[in-house]
């Protein structure tokens, strides 16, 4: 008997949504991802509600996702080579300890009153890297340590990880902002340390995962550094020739740079409600919120086989969400638009992972992946970029209204063009 399955001698178990939670190291890589996006997301609530404070303008916000960009792209193809190639345990750690280096430095610049806008960029710029490179190992890890037939159960609780971290890091930011009151930069000093706190854990926790990091199938002529870009061309190669996987890069890419929105919260906040800190961790919250209910509702789709069609039905109903979004002026009907906001996009996340995850082999996982990544997280970069500049030029209603009608365009056009996403299907069981 596998010491990591404790229900392997059991003929059959219903799936449920803590299935995956069933295998220690499953649980393991969970709070590895916790504390990570907690760090991550702590970072750049603080750091983002520092510039616009700081500035009032959110071009300052939006250069943020020009320098996430630029690094962003390298990270991402080399952290998918390095993930099939080394121990993906020890990756996530090591990049891990840059978050704790690079956020204890911009603490100790906040505590003595020294920091300055250039180093909230190099540390965003350094730690954007970091952990885009990551990513690609922490997905891989997530095929290693559950079975086949749960991995869509697993791919759904790591969005749940990252929204745990979303819902967690607004509360902690709300309430530690206002531990000293007596200037804007004394009041983030205490949330610039618990940051750092959330940090140390992220380190320690990969480490303590039993399943082996290494790639299966993977000859040792291929470790070596002079194949690294042979394994890329490989790797772009392979996504490219896939029927499904550019469908769905390019459907994430074409909706998300018209309509980035989660680190802008600070801009929505003041010009949709009027409002401030209080505002943009609610939205954070709300937007969690949403993320983890259509993670649930992804693991009671495992009987439906056309995974392809719910990506994209969760895409389409995203981009009507964000036109009644942009038209709020109320905060509770913009609650409820960030809430179905959140639940879409979790919905076709989700499932455009498991997808990858599904058709791709483990040794060629990681690039795969990166590629996924790549795709997000650029278009992420762009997003951010785009949306705080006609933010200013248009408003930032107009400028959701105007995404969700593009992203509209841009489903129909994958929906008829790239038949290969719309016909795919696969059946899990829906037992152990």
């Amino acid at each position: 008997m596998n010491p990591q399955n404790p229900i392997e001698k059991k003929d059959s178990v219903e799936l449920k949504a803590w299935s995956p939670f069933l295998f220690f190291d499953y649980r393991i890589l969970w709070l590895s991802g916790v504390t990570a996006m907690v760090t991550m997301n702590l970072r750049m609530i603080i750091t983002g509600v520092w510039l616009y404070e700081k500035t009032g303008l959110g071009a300052t916000l939006a250069y943020l996702g020009l320098i996430e960009l630029v690094v962003r792209i390298p990270a991402n193809i080399y952290g998918g080579v390095f993930a099939d190639r080394l121990d993906r345990k020890k990756l996530i750690a090591v990049t891990q300890l840059f978050s704790f280096i690079f956020i204890g430095a911009m603490t100790l610049f906040e505590t003595f009153g020294a920091l300055e806008i250039w180093h909230v960029y190099i540390a965003t710029g350094i730690l954007s890297a970091t952990s885009i490179f990551s990513n690609p190992s922490r997905s891989a890890l997530t095929a290693r340590v559950v079975p086949r037939n749960i991995l869509t159960h697993a791919v759904a609780m790591n969005s749940i990880t990252m929204q745990v971290g979303t819902i967690i890091t607004p509360f902690v930011f709300y309430i530690t902002s206002f531990a000293w009151k007596e200037s804007v930069s004394e009041s983030l000093v205490l949330s610039f340390w618990i940051n750092t706190g959330f940090a140390v854990f992220s380190v320690v926790f990969p480490l303590f995962i039993r399943e082996s990091g290494k790639a299966l199938n993977i000859s040792s002529d291929e470790n070596t550094i002079g194949n690294i870009h042979r394994n890329i061309v490989e790797g772009f190669k392979y996504v490219i020739n896939h029927p499904i996987l550019p469908g769905l890069y390019i459907l994430d890419i074409g909706v998300t740079i018209v309509s980035y929105y989660r680190e802008l919260f600070p801009i929505f906040a003041k010009q949709l409600y009027s409002g401030g800190r209080s505002i943009v961790a609610a939205l954070t919250a709300f937007n969690a919120v949403g993320a983890i209910l259509g993670s649930l509702l992804v693991m009671n789709t495992y009987k439906f086989k056309k995974k392809g069609k719910i990506v994209l039905y969760a895409t389409l109903i995203y981009a009507f969400l964000l036109i009644l979004f942009g038209f709020s002026t109320s905060i509770w009907i913009g609650a409820f638009a960030i809430i179905g906001l959140g639940a879409a996009d979790a919905v076709g996340m989700t499932m455009r992972q498991t997808v990858v995850q599904l058709t791709t082999p483990d040794n060629m996982r990681g690039r795969a992946t990166a590629a996924h990544s790549l795709a997000a997280m650029s278009a992420n970069g762009f997003g951010k970029w785009e949306v705080g500049i006609m933010s200013d030029a248009i408003g930032a209603g107009n400028t959701m209204v105007l995404g969700g009608v593009v992203s509209i365009i841009v489903v129909l056009v994958i929906w008829y063009g790239i038949s290969g996403v719309r016909k795919y299907e696969y059946i899990e069981s829906g037992s152990l």
